[in-house]
């Protein structure tokens, strides 16, 4: 066995199928990756600022929108990806035409990323120092003045380390949304790892979705360092 596994490492036509069937897959993953995570941390960054600033005693306290609003997130938090991704399967047929492959899974992601970023944000918003808002509303600054150039440049290398553990997990969910048809990485260990016993196909596609991980890790904490003024 071990001769035979040895001897399909030397050939090259070995390679040439791994690489034909992971190349496209991870393309996939990519894509899937980089579009709902954009989307998500557009909406999600947001709804954590209208989560911040309507808290009592804040800048814009409104505690309707905040309940509300904070009811919403909590809702999104608490549904299992897998049960949430076949929910939304009506909702990617309408928006993409379609509820299977790479593109009709961006819709599912990026509706399980937004409760997460908003909670992280708000979070993030919240190490804030009172006092820095305060100062900022005595010197005459609006609202948007505030938001844009005192709340989200203090709190930056917090929300680039949420924004950072938001990608992370989006990964995790890509892979998951393989398994009912997503396509990428998750899709390549479903049937050739499992459904066709290919553990090398398998082992090969763990360790790119590792390194996936490591890599925007280590973007998010260079990120972070470099924006930490402390």
């Amino acid at each position: 066995m071990g001769e035979f596994i040895s001897e399909s490492l030397k050939n090259p036509e070995y390679w040439e199928n791994i690489y034909k069937i992971i190349t496209p897959e991870i393309i996939n993953t990519l894509y899937m990756v980089f579009f709902s995570s954009l989307i998500s941390v557009i909406i999600g960054s947001v709804a954590g600022v209208v989560l911040y600033i309507t808290q009592k005693d804040n800048l814009m306290p409104n505690a309707p929108i905040n309940s509300i609003m904070g009811t919403i997130v909590n809702i999104g938090r608490s549904v299992p990806f897998v049960i949430l991704m076949i929910a939304v399967f009506p909702l990617a047929r309408f928006i993409v035409g379609t509820s299977i492959g790479s593109t009709a899974s961006i819709v599912p992601l990026t509706v399980a990323a937004i409760p997460f970023v908003a909670r992280m944000i708000e979070s993030s918003l919240n190490e804030l120092d009172k006092g820095v808002i305060e100062a900022s509303v005595s010197m005459g600054a609006n609202e948007a003045e505030i938001i844009t150039k005192v709340m989200l440049p203090e709190a930056a290398p917090s929300i680039v380390s949420s924004i950072t553990i938001t990608i992370i997990n989006i990964i995790g969910y890509s892979a998951m949304a393989g398994t009912i048809g997503g396509g990428g990485l998750g899709d390549v260990c479903i049937r050739y790892g499992y459904q066709r016993s290919r553990t090398d196909i398998l082992i090969y596609s763990v360790v790119i979705m590792i390194v996936m991980v490591q890599i925007i890790q280590c973007i998010g904490n260079f990120l972070s360092r470099r924006l930490d003024k402390r």
